[in-house]
Formats: structure tokens, C-alpha cells, sequence
């Protein structure tokens, strides 16, 4: 067999049937080794494909072409040998989706070794036994290789087989050989587009040529045959308008393009095209064809100005109004709203000088808000025309010019209001001396109307006068003093006093306006100077004995320091103790004359004169507290300088203090009793003969626990001792105990050793009760509000001691109900 290209001793031939081709008959065509059933007229198609003549025998030819001539037994020294050619066996054509009968034969392999032994074929690869396996199958024994279905190209386009031929022994035989098949395309697939629609734009007025968008179609064909060649073109255009052929289309990439002028998108926003893609290189009649629908929108350019809708406008305003809108101009564009080329912008070209007005755009409506934005004066103009100008965003397109109604005229009208009276100037400024008397005449405060062509009066009142110090006349204006003017008042700030007045026109409605008059106060020697500080200490033996003391005078220089001292000539101790000395014209330091001075508090009086023209002078105190020192020259008696007299507050502040305080006690007094009235009532709740078990106890003292009470506890302690019910007395019976009637009689237990413990003494209760159907719930009486701080009886370990084991009878047990009987019987019966 031949494997990759060069045979070595096989012989293979193809050998067709009938084969007819161009009036050439061939016989069958045989060659030993492997055979290949083919038709004949294939292989001289190879033949001429390799530029190789056709041989008068096919049988001969083959062989010489080839394969090697046979080695001969006899072959002498010196003969020729026939040289090995290579050889590549031509793929098998099968065409897709074959309607012939299956299985259909497509080749015959055999070996020349058949003829001695019986060989069997096989075929390998995927289509023959591996996926997708059944596809091919070969005659184990005749070697007939078929195909079983008709094949898809565009599953897979060619399958690549080995042929096999081994004995009855699975031995190998020959070596196998390649056997590729290819699946011929037919136009059996239709194009499809990759979408179904196209989304495409074009600006308006685009020139012809310009490029729109591009169509894609995939055929799942061979695109390298006609089956798989496609072709394009536009079906049908809607709307027709301009023309019906805007567009056109390139026939083999898809590209859409425009071929006529006329784009706008104010007359047609949209076109659709009904694309068509054709195989078979758009042959009409054998190709497949499909269609897509392509959507071009026309995109909007600045072909249209803004235009108004009117020539002129009108509008009117208040005067001294701002941020108020005037006038309303609206404009038309035809272009795409909300779009730059839209939206309109205006311009004040004329009419406004001083620039009060603006016309911003409302972004809704596009419309021009002519807008005051500084104040009008109806006494200086009365009207405004204005110009304004429309432009959209951006710029016109090219070759498009602005027409008329581009620019339009406002008229506005001003409209005259009662304007509020101003003071001029504002605030006046006057310089007066203090000290002037009242009803002195200081200015005259008059405002002005602006309204001149209102015939209206003015009105004036004061509105803020912190001193109270100012009158104005109501008519005309005139400032007058009401009480004397003091520069060192508090209501002086830096020498200067201020007061509002308010001018009010006689209009509908009335306007006002307010004005500020400024008084500067110069300085007069008014003020006596006084010592500071007024409190000082001194020890009794002072070293030094020197106290530093100032004047302090509301007034200013010169009528101020520098200042004179002396002390005072009564009382006459002062002038015998104490002496003053000048430091500086502000400064003075008083000592004293004598080296010592009892302790307590002195009252130096001081004459101080200032520097006035007409100087002033005052006697002033100087309180000393004269002490004990230390070494260091510090008091040790540290009681301070105590006022011979409260003030008014701090006596109110005193009783206030005090009658809190009687308050504080009188409700103490009352909480008292009315606690101690509680505690008596609780104590008249309790009756003393009532018994202390029966009744409600308090718990929240503690005590010496159970021992210290007086309680009959033995009905805990020894339950077997009970005294009968018949016995109590009837006051302190409890109410849940039984009733005195005659009762059924409980088995009588024996007086042996009892449980000593609480726990038993209560389960011995509860199984009485269990024995007793008729006992009604409060079967016995059950008292459990005493621990025992033990029990008289042994433990219960007792039971099992051999102590007392063998002296003890219980034989009682029988007699305590069914759940005893088997203790009885343990520990009963006789001693065997």
C-alpha cells in the first residue's frame, strides 16, 4: 500500500465501469496489488493534470507511471532497472447533500496478496470509528469503501481516512494507506445578514459621495466559489423625496453612500433602504438572496436662524425694580429643539447705554426674558427702546445668512412710584461742645422728595435717641436740645454721639426714609477728679510706709492732669499722722509721719485739683486698713475692708435667703407628722390577739432567725405527738384546717422511730393522703412555717445498723397502704 506519496511494492489501479468519456472506451483497468475501482476517464484527468500523455494501455501505463517495474529471479548483470516514481493518489470528490442511494459506493481497495490467502479491509479516521463515527463504512472482504448519509460542507468540509488490509491473523499485510475526501460546496446556504436592521446618519445638506454606513452579509457557502460570492443592493427607498435614488449602495463591501444632493432634515428626518445581499455573485436566477433594512437619520445642522415672531414688543415696569422680567420675546427655529443649532442667545445691540437690562434665554422655551437688573429712575427716563439681536449657540452653517426677523425692537415703559424721602447728606456730621443747655438750637435735618412731579410734603420724627437728649420739629426739620449734652455719658462712643430721624412722605402709600445725625462733643472741664485706688493696706510698723496713689477725671487734657494733692486740715490726726508727696503730675504717694500705728481702718481725706481752665477740685477718701505683718511684710489679720453698710440687693438678697429657709423647714415639719400619723395606722391594723402565723409579717429586719421566737414548734418536731383539733382554742382555729365533724380513722401507727426530718415528715403527709380516698384536700393538717434546727429522731441510716436492727418490729409497716408491704416483708415476718 502507498503511504504520503512514494508506493514501494504495492501496484494499485482504479477500475472503472462502463467508464465513457468524449467517444474513449476503456476496459476494466487492473493492476496487481491494491485496487481502485474508479472510472478511468479520473485518471487520465490525473494523468493530463501532471502533463503526462495518456498510454495506449491503461493497464500498461499505469504500471510504467506508477509503480517499479517487478524484480525478475533471472536477471543478468548490466540489465536496466525501471526506477521508482513518487505518486500521490488523487482526493475523492463527494458532493454535499447527495440525494443518490445510500450507501453509495465511492471506492474499491484490494491487494495483490488475495490471490494466496484471504485478507480483510478496514478503514480508519474520523467519519469511520471515530466521531462523527457511521459516516463511512468499507466491505471487510470485497474492500468497497461507501459513504452511508449525505454530507454537509459546512459541518466539515473534508474527512482524511486510512485504508488497512491485514490476514485472517490480524496481521499486517500491507502498509496502510491515505484516503482524503473532500465534500464538495453546493449553494445550499442563503446570505444572512448580521443584523436585521441597520442604524445609520447623514447630516443634512451632506454633498453627494458622502459616506453613510456599512452592511454586512455572511453565506455560510464556500467564499471561495461562486456559492459563497456576494453582491448588494438597494431594493426600494422611503420616502422618495427628493428623489428615489438618494443613495446607492456598493455592490460588494456594503458601503452606503449618497448620490444626490437635496438632505433636509427640516422636509425628511428619516429614510429607510431595503438592502438586498445575492450569491452566486448576485446571479438573479441561481443565487440566494436576503434583505435588511437600513435606517439613515438625517441629523440636524445651523441651517435655520432663529426668527421672531414679531417686530417689535412691549413691556413696562416700576422704577427702582430689579431681577423683574419686562417683556417676553419669542422666536421660531426649525431646527432640532434642545440642540445647539436650536437654542437661541440675545444680544442688547441698542437703546441701553448704561446697561440695566439683559435678556437671558429660558432653556425651556427658548424665549428671550428681557430682565431689569439695575434700578430704573422714572424722573430721568421714562422709556427705553431697546434692540436685541437672535443667534443661535453655535454658528450658521456655511452659505446660510440671517434673515430680517433675526433682530427685533422692545419698548418698555417705566412707570412712576411714590419714591421714599433721602436725607443729603447722610449721616451729618456736627461738632457741638458738652454742656449745652436744653432747647439750645443744634441743625437743621431736612430730606428730600425724589418725586418731582409729585406734589407731596414731608413729615419728620425721631427714631432713635438712646440719651433722650434731641427734639425735631415735625415740619421743618430743626434739631433742638431737650436736656444738656454730656460728653462722658454712656451713650458717647470715641467722643461721638449718634441719633435716627425719619422723614415721611404724605403719598399712597406713604414712603419713608431715615437719616443719621452725628454729634461730636468736645470736652469742658465738667468732671472733679477722684483718688484711685480708693482701699489700700499698711502694716502698723511700716517699712516702707508709702501708699502710690492716682487721680482719675472723666475729662480729657487739659482738663485733666496734671494734677494737684493735699491732704485735708480736718480731722486734724489726719495732717498729725500722715503726709502726702507728689511723684509726677499724676502721681502722689501718702505715709506715714509716726513709726507706729494701731490696727483698724483709717479714712485719709485727699484734695485733689485738676488742670482746667477753671480748674475743679474734689476731696476724696482714702480707705487704709492698717494690720498686723509678718516678717515678709504681709497682713496676718485677713479680714478685709467691710462697708459700713449693705445695699439695697444684698439686703433683699438676705431675706430671700432666710424665708426659703423657713419654707425648707415648715415642709420638714409637715413630712414628719405626716409619717409619723402612717406608721400609727399600720400599727392599729394589726390585732394583737390575732395569731403572729395568721397574719401578714414583715420581713425586712433582721432578727436572730427562728430560735428567738415564741412559737410552739413541736407539731413540726415530733408530728406523731399532735394534740387532737378538739383541744384548740376555737379564736385561732385557721381557716384552712379541717372541720370538727367525725372523720374516718387513718391506721394507727406504731410509736416507732419516726423520720426526724422535715422532707420525710412531709412525704409520710402525702402518703396518708394517698391512702385515704375520702379526705378532702385539706386532708390533715399540714403546718410547715418552722424549720427545725434538727430533729429528735436518728437518721434513717438507723434502719440498717445492727444495733437495732434485730429488736425492731415492723410489722406496723402492713398497715401504712400497699407501698410499706414490701418493706414490711423485708424487714417483717418471723425470724426465719
Amino acid at each position: 500500500m502507498i503511504s504520503g506519496g512514494a508506493p514501494t511494492a504495492p501496484k494499485i489501479v482504479r477500475e472503472g465501469r462502463h467508464a465513457r468519456r468524449g467517444g474513449v472506451g476503456w476496459g476494466s483497468c487492473k493492476v496487481p496489488f491494491l485496487l481502485f475501482y474508479f472510472k478511468c476517464v479520473d485518471v487520465i484527468f490525473y494523468l493530463q493534470a501532471q502533463d503526462m500523455p495518456a498510454p495506449p494501455s491503461l493497464s500498461q501505463g499505469l504500471e510504467e507511471i506508477w509503480f517499479p517495474s517487478r524484480q525478475s529471479d533471472s536477471s543478468s548483470v548490466g540489465q536496466l532497472k525501471r526506477m521508482k516514481r513518487d505518486w500521490v493518489i488523487p482526493p475523492i470528490n463527494v458532493p454535499e447533500n447527495s440525494r443518490g442511494e445510500f450507501p453509495q459506493e465511492l471506492v474499491r481497495i484490494r491487494s495483490d496478496h488475495d490471490k494466496n490467502r484471504s485478507l480483510r479491509y478496514s478503514v480508519t479516521g474520523p467519519g469511520a470509528d471515530q466521531p462523527p463515527t457511521g459516516i463511512f463504512i468499507i466491505h471487510p472482504i470485497s474492500g468497497e469503501l461507501s459513504v452511508m448519509k449525505p454530507l454537509d460542507r459546512e459541518d466539515i468540509s473534508n474527512f482524511h481516512l486510512r485504508a488497512h488490509a491485514v490476514d485472517l491473523n490480524g496481521n499486517q499485510v500491507e502498509s496502510p494507506i491515505d484516503i482524503v475526501i473532500n465534500v464538495i460546496d453546493m449553494n445550499d446556504n442563503r446570505p444572512e445578514f448580521i443584523h436585521q436592521i441597520w442604524n445609520g446618519s447623514v447630516a443634512e445638506g451632506s454633498k453627494p459621495g458622502t459616506f453613510v454606513m456599512t452592511v454586512t452579509s455572511v453565506d455560510k457557502d464556500d467564499p471561495k466559489t461562486a456559492n459563497g460570492m456576494l453582491r448588494y443592493k438597494i431594493l426600494s427607498q422611503n420616502p422618495e423625496s427628493p428623489t428615489s435614488n438618494m443613495f446607492t449602495i456598493n455592490n460588494k463591501t456594503g458601503g452606503i453612500i449618497t448620490v444626490a444632493a437635496g438632505l433636509d432634515r427640516e422636509k425628511v428626518p428619516q429614510y429607510t433602504l431595503i438592502i438586498q445581499a445575492t450569491d452566486m455573485e448576485g446571479n438573479p436566477m441561481y443565487g440566494l438572496s436576503n434583505t435588511a433594512t437600513a435606517v439613515i437619520k438625517v441629523t440636524d445642522i445651523n441651517d435655520n436662524p432663529p426668527e421672531f415672531t414679531a417686530e417689535t414688543f412691549f413691556g413696562e415696569v416700576p422704577e427702582n425694580r430689579v431681577n423683574v422680567i419686562v417683556a417676553n420675546l419669542t422666536v421660531t427655529d426649525k431646527d432640532q429643539p434642545n440642540t445647539p443649532a436650536w437654542n437661541a442667545v440675545y444680544k442688547i445691540t441698542g437703546g441701553d447705554p448704561t446697561g440695566r437690562f439683559s435678556v437671558p434665554t429660558d432653556p425651556t422655551t427658548n424665549e428671550g426674558l428681557v430682565t431689569v437688573v439695575k434700578p430704573i429712575d422714572y424722573e430721568i427716563s421714562r422709556t427705553y427702546v431697546l434692540t436685541v439681536v437672535a443667534v443661535n449657540d453655535v454658528s450658521l452653517a456655511r452659505g446660510i445668512h440671517s434673515p430680517r426677523q433675526s433682530t427685533a425692537t422692545v419698548s418698555i415703559r417705566v412707570i412712576d412710584v411714590n419714591e421714599s424721602p433721602y436725607f443729603d447728606p447722610n449721616p451729618k456730621l456736627i461738632k457741638l461742645e458738652e454742656g449745652m443747655l436744653a432747647e439750645s438750637s443744634l441743625t437743621t435735618f431736612t430730606a428730600q422728595d425724589p418725586d418731582r412731579f409729585m406734589q407731596q410734603s414731608i413729615r419728620y420724627t425721631r427714631l432713635s435717641d438712646p440719651a433722650n437728649w434731641l427734639r425735631i420739629d415735625p415740619n421743618t426739620g430743626r434739631i433742638t436740645t431737650i436736656a444738656v449734652l454730656d460728653r462722658e455719658s454712656p451713650y458717647v462712643k470715641d467722643n461721638m454721639y449718634s441719633a435716627t430721624f425719619l422723614a415721611t412722605d404724605n403719598g399712597i402709600p406713604p414712603a419713608s426714609g431715615t437719616g443719621t445725625l452725628q454729634i461730636i462733643l468736645l470736652d469742658i472741664n465738667d468732671n472733679a477728679p477722684h483718688v484711685s485706688p480708693q482701699e489700700a493696706e499698711m502694716c502698723e510698723k511700716p517699712e516702707p510706709n508709702g501708699i502710690n496713689i492716682t487721680a482719675l477725671d472723666g475729662d480729657l487734657n487739659p482738663n485733666a492732669g496734671p494734677f494737684a494733692f493735699e491732704l485735708a486740715n480736718r480731722p486734724p490726726e489726719v495732717r498729725r499722722n500722715w503726709t502726702i508727696t507728689r511723684l509726677s503730675g499724676d502721681y502722689a504717694q501718702v505715709s506715714l509721719k509716726i513709726g507706729f500705728l494701731e490696727s483698724g481702718i483709717y479714712e485719709i481725706p485727699i484734695i485733689i485739683t485738676d488742670s482746667g481752665n477753671l480748674p475743679m477740685s474734689n476731696t476724696s477718701y482714702l480707705r487704709v486698713k492698717v494690720c498686723q505683718c509678718d516678717h515678709n511684710g504681709d497682713c496676718t489679720d485677713q479680714q478685709h475692708i467691710i462697708a459700713p453698710g449693705l445695699g439695697t440687693g444684698a439686703i433683699i438678697a438676705i431675706l430671700l435667703c432666710i424665708i426659703i429657709l423657713l419654707i425648707l423647714v415648715l415642709m420638714f415639719v409637715v413630712w414628719m407628722k405626716r409619717r409619723d400619723k402612717e406608721r400609727q395606722a399600720k400599727q392599729l391594723l394589726i390585732d394583737p390577739e390575732d395569731d403572729v402565723r395568721d397574719n401578714i409579717l414583715k420581713y425586712d429586719e433582721e432578727g436572730g432567725g427562728e430560735e428567738d421566737q415564741d412559737y410552739d414548734l413541736s407539731q413540726l418536731q415530733q408530728p406523731d405527738t399532735i394534740e387532737p383539733d378538739t383541744i384548740k382554742p376555737v379564736g385561732i382555729r385557721r381557716m384552712d384546717e379541717r372541720p370538727l365533724h367525725p372523720e374516718p380513722q387513718y391506721p394507727i401507727r406504731s410509736a416507732a422511730p419516726h423520720p426526724g426530718d422535715i422532707g420525710d415528715f412531709i412525704n409520710e403527709g402525702l402518703k396518708a393522703a394517698d391512702n385515704d380516698p375520702t379526705a378532702p384536700p385539706y386532708d390533715s393538717l399540714l403546718v410547715f412555717d418552722y424549720e427545725g434546727s434538727g430533729s429528735t429522731a436518728g437518721s434513717l441510716s438507723s434502719l440498717n445498723s445492727s444495733s437495732s436492727g434485730g429488736d425492731q418490729d415492723y410489722d406496723y409497716l402492713n398497715d401504712w397502704g400497699p407501698r410499706f408491704r414490701k418493706l414490711a416483708d423485708m424487714y417483717g415476718g418471723s425470724d426465719d
